[in-house]
């Protein structure tokens, strides 16, 4: 079992108020290799579930519950070990990359700085990893586009940025929070294939986050289902899709496009 989730419960401290809990016990599991979809419409709790996850919750928040990551609770862990599986172990691709990059800081070397400072590499070194990465997210002209900033990328191409230094100290689990919002159908398929791809090759495992359906059917596994920070129902992506048992799922794939809905459906 490379995670597992007991229990999962996050609270946010409020001025003279008692403490909001936003998830309600909240539990699931994860295997090597395996690709599990989270999905709720905006304020279910995913993205609070995943920051409880690696450990990146605001100072205002507290998380109680287990999160066994290959036998070690991450929860009771103390803040350096947690740095240390950061990036090394559990690799996380953001919303927005616009905000996640630096602005000021070319891509190559953002991509470069985690194995120059975690893995030893020098910077000539570490510059010919970010340009296999750049490659391998398909970067096109990956020998010019090292150089540039983000503003000079399109949001496709952060994206893949992003996902390259996500992936770039060789993590065994992969947290994608939205990874494809704000994108173009083309380079949303483009991006989602480019995750699944690296699923298989690299035998990683990934918790891909979404509002839509439609993602999480394309490459997920199993499929997670939140509404305002409870589970209402976990399993099969094939069986949630095509026989949800719950009503808030069937409210979900309502709310789809016939086309789309039926589209699913047959997939």
């Amino acid at each position: 079992m490379m995670l597992d989730v007991k229990d999962l419960r996050v609270s946010f401290l409020r001025e003279k108020l008692p403490p909001a809990e936003v998830i309600h016990g909240v539990s699931f599991s994860l295997e090597r290799g395996e690709t599990l979809g989270i999905v709720g419409e905006s304020g279910s709790g995913k993205t609070a579930m995943s920051l409880a996850i690696i450990g990146l919750l605001a100072s205002t928040a507290t998380a109680t519950g287990e999160v066994m990551f290959e036998g070690r609770d991450l929860l009771k862990m103390p803040e350096p070990d947690l740095c240390k599986l950061r990036g090394n172990r559990i690799g996380m691709i953001f919303q927005e990359p616009m905000t996640a990059l630096n602005p000021a800081m070319r891509v190559g070397a953002q991509i470069s700085e985690g194995l120059i400072l975690h893995k030893g590499l020098s910077k000539s070194e570490g510059r010919k990893e970010a340009l296999r990465l750049l490659e391998m997210v398909q970067i096109p002209r990956a020998g010019q586009m090292i150089d540039s900033f983000p503003h000079e990328m399109s949001g496709g191409q952060r994206q893949r940025v992003g996902i390259a230094i996500a992936l770039a100290l060789k993590p065994d689990l992969l947290i994608a929070d939205e990874p494809t919002t704000a994108l173009d159908v083309t380079v949303q398929a483009e991006v989602l294939d480019i995750l699944d791809d690296l699923v298989t090759d690299l035998g990683i495992s990934l918790i891909l986050i979404s509002h839509d359906l439609g993602v999480i059917a394309r490459i997920a596994d199993r499929t997670l289902v939140m509404f305002r920070g409870d589970e209402m129902e976990e399993g099969p992506t094939e069986r949630v899709l095509r026989n949800p048992s719950h009503e808030y799922t069937r409210k979900l794939l309502d709310a789809m496009p016939a086309r789309v809905r039926a589209s699913l459906k047959e997939a």
